[in-house]
């Protein structure tokens, strides 16, 4: 270890969500099935080719308006 390193720094805010995960051990189980419920989907293949299938092509300049 150097003589010149200093400790690690971390803001107040880092140090206040890590007192809460300490506190409340339970949040990240939490927060993954949160996300899991708007987020994390499974998608058939039907579905993905229907996505696919619907897909508009973008026009080589976008900010072109129609005339």
């Amino acid at each position: 270890m150097s003589i010149f390193r200093r400790p690690d720094y971390q803001s107040d805010t880092t140090q206040f969500i890590n007192q809460l995960k300490t506190q409340h051990p339970e949040l990240d189980a939490e927060q993954q099935e949160g996300r899991a419920l708007l987020w994390d989907k499974k998608l058939s293949l039907d579905e993905q080719a229907a996505f696919k299938a619907g897909r508009v092509a973008q026009k080589p300049y976008v900010y072109q308006t129609q005339a």
